[in-house]
């Protein structure tokens, strides 16, 4: 696969912590507002805009991409974001609750994702792909890098303890508890060989911010027609991980009613379907046990794969889905359907209990993490894990690294951001 240096926009050292924030998708609007509200500088400010416009304003209305483009100019402008006059390659080590897990920030080739060398597991919704290609587009720009993954590698991870041993460029810890670390590598064609070599990556969070890269590119390359293929809106932002360090936590789901059932009677076709009895714990302990929150207390359901079952049937969530939500609850579509919500496991069993004695649903269900190997094997096989399947911790800070296409460079458009102009070192 190819990846390749850049000429990293950040802030400065100084401003690391308050200019960086979550990721567009882990946050509402509401809870952008009340993270920036009064911080001008942080940088939901660019990638929620809406919250600088009133509050009526449609999603994808044109203003939005407008202000995340005239928010984005402001801080190059002013400051708050700079560009270096090299490129570069960046390690990114995040640290949370005792272990550490380092990537290597870079881009990748869009060619690569669309030819199956940058490999996914998940579908993509229209909607979130339109919004993300608008997002890219108007403000010419990756502002939020892809969470990619690949199978360990003895040079790789030598590699990586040596340029991570000198003082780092950036150091500091989020409010949510995660300490993040920066450094510029030494040799960064040492990692454009290593990966040169590298057979496949896998995407394992980001599918909507990589399919909405390779739409921007084919509308760059309609737009300059005489730009190679090394032209800088080809690339995309990523930090690529050892897979051995990523961690996994559980994605929950919340059931609001039981289509008309009452407990007692959703009990008994559980136990048709699987191994059921009532428990104290609320973490499955292996996979393929699902632990149920339910007005009663906890219950311990146990389902088996099919022998002959294929990587995705052969899934935690797959297994619910085709023997409890769609059968048993009428949840035909879990992406549609209003009556199942997601709950990432950052928040752990005890919410799903909590919304049940509160009357909020009626149903929580405690899932064990996805493998990261189980993952890899969907994808390799070419297929689509069902929706919200991985909840990845620590998540990458949005803000430390933006990669400009540069656009400008290969034809004319006064609405291009011109970043080689207005920042600098």
């Amino acid at each position: 696969m190819r990846i390749q240096s850049f000429h990293r926009i950040h802030p400065h050292a100084s401003r690391a912590s308050t200019v960086s924030s979550p990721p567009y998708d882990v946050v509402t609007t509401d809870e952008a507002m009340e993270l920036a509200g009064d911080r001008p500088d942080n940088f939901l400010h660019v990638i929620r805009p809406e919250i600088d416009l009133p509050p009526e304003t449609p999603w994808n209305d044109d203003r939005v991409y407008r202000q995340a483009g005239e928010t984005l100019r402001r801080f190059a402008e002013s400051g708050i974001l700079q560009r270096d006059d090299e490129p570069s390659i960046a390690i990114y080590r995040l640290s949370w609750e005792g272990r550490s897990q380092y990537g290597i920030v870079c881009t990748c080739h869009v060619d690569d994702y669309e030819q199956g060398v940058i490999k996914k597991h998940e579908k993509t919704r229209p909607d979130k792909e339109d919004d993300r290609t608008r997002h890219v587009v108007t403000l010419d720009a990756h502002t939020g890098p892809l969470m990619l993954t690949f199978r360990d590698r003895s040079d790789i991870m030598d590699r990586l303890a040596l340029d991570t041993t000198g003082r780092p460029d950036v150091h500091f810890k989020s409010a949510d508890g995660v300490t993040h670390t920066i450094w510029t590598a030494a040799d960064p064609q040492f990692w454009i060989d290593a990966f040169a070599s590298m057979p496949e990556a896998y995407i394992a969070d980001g599918h909507h911010r990589a399919a909405s890269a390779a739409r921007a590119a084919t509308i760059r390359r309609e737009e300059c027609p005489g730009a190679g293929d090394d032209a800088e809106f080809n690339w995309f932002l990523s930090v690529l991980f050892p897979s051995s360090q990523l961690n996994v936590l559980a994605y929950n789901r919340m059931v609001l009613d039981l289509g008309g059932m009452t407990e007692e009677q959703l009990l008994k076709r559980l136990a048709e379907v699987g191994r059921l009895e009532p428990c104290t714990d609320s973490i499955p302990e292996r996979k393929g046990v699902f632990c149920l929150a339910l007005p009663s207390g906890w219950h311990r359901l146990e389902l088996d794969p099919a022998p002959d079952a294929d990587p995705v049937s052969r899934l935690d969530a797959a297994m619910l889905q085709e023997r409890v939500f769609g059968p048993i609850l009428g949840i035909d579509d879990p992406r549609t359907d209003a009556r199942l919500q997601f709950v990432g496991g950052i928040k752990g069993p005890g919410e799903l209990m909590a919304r049940v004695e509160s009357g909020r649903a009626k149903l929580g269900i405690s899932m064990h993490p996805t493998s990261i190997e189980d993952m890899m094997n969907v994808s390799d096989a070419g297929l689509s894990m069902p929706p919200k399947s991985t909840w990845f911790e620590p998540k990458l800070r949005s803000g430390l690294f933006v990669h400009a296409m540069d656009s400008n460079r290969y034809g004319e458009n006064e609405d291009w951001m011109v970043w080689n102009r207005v920042t600098s070192t």
